[in-house]
């Protein structure tokens, strides 16, 4: 790849990366409007929902008083200021911000108000690509010239419908365009051209580019590189030395921000799952009880999780993680596609028979793959090979 031939492609395309702010924790806070402003952490395990006192004000845990070993699901940008970020361990974050406010996940909640904002989406620009629970991707290059107006009815629809803010990326391609969307938030849009590369991302740390985890942070800054634009200027041989040919040369297409993958607007599912860490480790004989009801929570959600995708599977797979965090998965494979729960429950089993039991359990999940749209799946067991 050139440098000619990425220019040539920037002039060509215009990609928007539309990124909910704070997403869960906004969600929450429509239910709970009086704690806007305030520190507040959504996560945890058993965390407790706001009790009402005998005059009918809610009282809130404080997440000095948490006690567990959950992680922080997400948290308001008040809460950010103090350190606290998603996927932290709550008594960490208890040491960061004591006196924030913290709120149990509801993530029948998030999915409800993600339909909304993507259907608010599609009634502007339909084609999208469905990054995750809170952010798409959006190709507007049919309309490069209109892409800041795109963006501002995308919000002011979004807001009507939902009562929630986002943030809009929009650049040459999806890269940059989803670096740009963190650079303004919250409630903001940011626009780049090729031409704004090394003025406006080049002086940003590393880290920035989504890929680039703490890991690769520090052994980047271990050579001297602190910046994007010290990366992007870093000799690509000596990258590839330490990082590996193929991650090395990521490295360095990354920061010069060339990026050529298309934005998709039809794929298909590979797989569902679900998981949870228990609050404490769980012994297969004493606590069978909350065990067996965590296991069949976790199938419902699962099937519940297919219906809503409109497939059927025909592998189920269950991960456990134990106290020592040995982690082992098994699998089975079915001659029929399943979907239900009762189903997902019985194979689940079946995986459960091939383990032997020799630690408490940290973590259990559920998983289906092989996936395949309902409507395929009943052609195939009727017989019907060919449309």
């Amino acid at each position: 790849m050139t440098k000619a031939k990425d220019v040539v492609q920037e002039t060509l395309r215009r990609v928007a990366h539309l990124d909910m702010d704070a997403f869960y924790a906004s969600v929450e806070l429509l239910r709970y409007p009086q704690l806007r402003g305030l520190p507040v952490v959504v996560g945890g395990q058993s965390t407790p929902h706001p009790e009402q006192d005998k005059a009918g004000n809610l009282i809130y845990s404080k997440l000095k008083h948490y006690v567990g070993r959950g992680v922080v699901t997400t948290s308001t940008y008040e809460a950010r200021a103090q350190g606290v970020v998603s996927a932290m361990g709550m008594m960490r974050a208890a040491k960061l911000a004591p006196d924030a406010i913290i709120l149990p996940a509801d993530f029948d909640a998030y999915r409800h108000y993600s339909a909304l904002f993507k259907q608010a989406v599609k009634t502007i620009t339909p084609e999208i690509e469905n990054r995750s629970i809170d952010e798409v991707y959006i190709d507007l290059s049919s309309n490069p010239d209109e892409s800041h107006l795109i963006a501002m009815r995308l919000k002011e629809m979004i807001f009507k419908t939902t009562g929630l803010t986002c943030s809009v990326g929009i650049a040459p391609n999806k890269l940059l365009a989803k670096l740009c969307s963190e650079l303004n938030k919250p409630d903001g849009i940011t626009v780049i051209t090729d031409s704004d590369i090394k003025s406006r991302i080049w002086p940003l740390g590393v880290g920035k580019i989504n890929g680039i985890g703490p890991k690769a942070v520090g052994k980047l800054n271990s050579l001297g590189i602190v910046t994007i634009g010290d990366l992007a200027c870093f000799d690509l041989i000596k990258l590839q030395n330490r990082f590996g040919r193929v991650y090395g040369l990521w490295l360095h297409q990354s920061a010069n921000g060339w990026d050529d993958r298309p934005v998709v607007t039809h794929s298909k599912p590979k797989s569902v799952s679900r998981e949870t860490t228990f609050e404490f480790d769980l012994d297969v004989k004493i606590d069978r009880i909350k065990l067996t009801d965590y296991f069949s929570r976790l199938c419902e959600q699962l099937s519940e999780d297919l219906k809503r995708k409109s497939c059927v599977c025909y592998t189920i797979g269950i991960k456990l993680r134990f106290a020592d965090f040995h982690t082992l998965t098994r699998d089975i494979t079915l001659s029929q596609p399943i979907s239900n729960p009762k189903d997902i429950i019985q194979a689940a089993r079946e995986c459960l028979r091939k383990v032997s039991f020799h630690n408490r359990i940290r973590l259990l999940g559920i998983k289906a793959t092989g996936l395949l749209q309902r409507d395929s799946a009943t052609r195939v067991q009727q017989g019907v090979l060919f449309d």
